[in-house]
C-alpha cells in the first residue's frame, strides 16, 4: 500500500461518469472534459505531496532540455493510494474505448480489462518504472508540445488532473491540444479546467474517418505560458517506462 494522508475523501464514482458522451467526444476531438474526481481536501494532499522526493523516482527540471519552464516529478512505486485507486479505477473503462479505437484502425493489438494484465505486459516489455507524475509551474512556465512515450508499448490515452483553481491560485497555463491533419493546418484546442476536474486525452493519436476507412491523426500537448500564481496538476499515463 502507497502512502496515505489525513482526511482524504473517497473518489468520485468513476463508473457512473456519462461513458458515452465521453467517448463521443474522444472520438470526435481526441478529448474529453470530466466532471470533478477529486476535492478540494484531496487536490490540497496531493500538492502537500511535491517537496516529499522520498516518494518520486525522478525529478525533471523542464528547462534543462527544453522541454518548457517548471518541473515535475514522477512517483515511484508503491504509489500514493489516491493515485493508484484513481489510475486502476480509471482505466477499464478506457481500455474498452481503446480497443474500439485499435478494432477501427485495424490494428490487432488489444488491451487487457485490468490494469494489472496491461502492466504485467509492461513488465515483460521491459517497462518497469511508474509514470503517474505530478507538475508544477509558476509564473512565466509552460510545457512544449509533446506526447508521452516511454518505450515501445504505449496505452493510447491518458488523463490529467487540475489541482489548482485557475484564476484564484493562477493564471493563464491552458492545458493545450494540437493535430495535425494530413493536406491541412493544425487545429488546436486549448482547455482550462477547474480544480478537482480531469481531461482524458489521447496518448499520440486518434482515429479519423476518412475515405479509405480510419487512419490516424497526430496530437501533441502542452501547456501555454502562465501569466501569474502556481499551477500543479497530477499526470495519469497507464504505460510504466523503460
Amino acid at each position: 500500500m502507497g502512502p496515505r494522508y489525513a482526511g482524504e475523501v473517497k473518489l468520485t464514482d468513476l463508473a457512473n461518469l456519462k461513458w458515452t458522451e465521453i467517448e463521443a467526444s474522444l472520438w470526435q476531438c481526441g478529448y474529453a472534459k470530466l466532471p470533478p474526481l477529486l476535492t478540494a481536501p484531496e487536490c490540497a494532499a496531493l500538492i502537500a505531496l511535491y517537496p516529499r522526493r522520498e516518494l518520486f523516482r525522478s525529478r525533471i527540471e523542464m528547462a534543462r532540455y527544453r522541454f518548457g519552464v517548471g518541473d515535475y516529478q514522477y512517483f515511484d512505486y508503491p504509489l500514493p493510494e489516491i493515485v493508484r485507486e484513481l489510475r486502476e479505477r480509471s482505466y477499464a473503462p478506457l481500455a474498452a474505448i481503446a480497443n474500439r479505437w485499435m478494432e477501427a484502425l485495424g490494428d490487432a493489438a488489444r488491451f487487457p480489462a485490468r490494469l494489472a494484465e496491461f502492466a504485467a505486459e509492461c513488465q515483460a516489455a521491459g517497462q518497469t518504472k511508474a509514470t503517474p507524475l505530478l507538475l508544477h509551474y509558476e509564473a512565466g512556465g509552460y510545457n512544449c508540445l509533446h506526447q508521452d512515450l516511454y518505450g515501445d508499448l504505449a496505452f493510447p490515452l491518458q488523463l490529467v488532473c487540475f489541482l489548482s483553481e485557475p484564476e484564484a491560485d493562477y493564471f493563464g497555463g491552458d492545458f493545450l491540444l494540437v493535430e495535425q491533419r494530413p493536406r491541412a493546418q493544425s487545429i488546436g484546442h486549448a482547455i482550462r479546467a477547474r480544480r478537482g476536474e480531469a481531461v482524458v486525452f489521447t496518448t499520440r493519436y486518434r482515429p479519423v474517418k476518412g475515405a479509405r476507412g480510419f487512419y490516424r491523426a497526430n496530437v501533441k500537448h502542452g501547456v501555454s505560458p502562465l501569466l501569474s500564481g502556481a499551477r500543479y496538476t497530477l499526470g495519469i499515463i497507464y504505460h510504466d517506462a523503460r
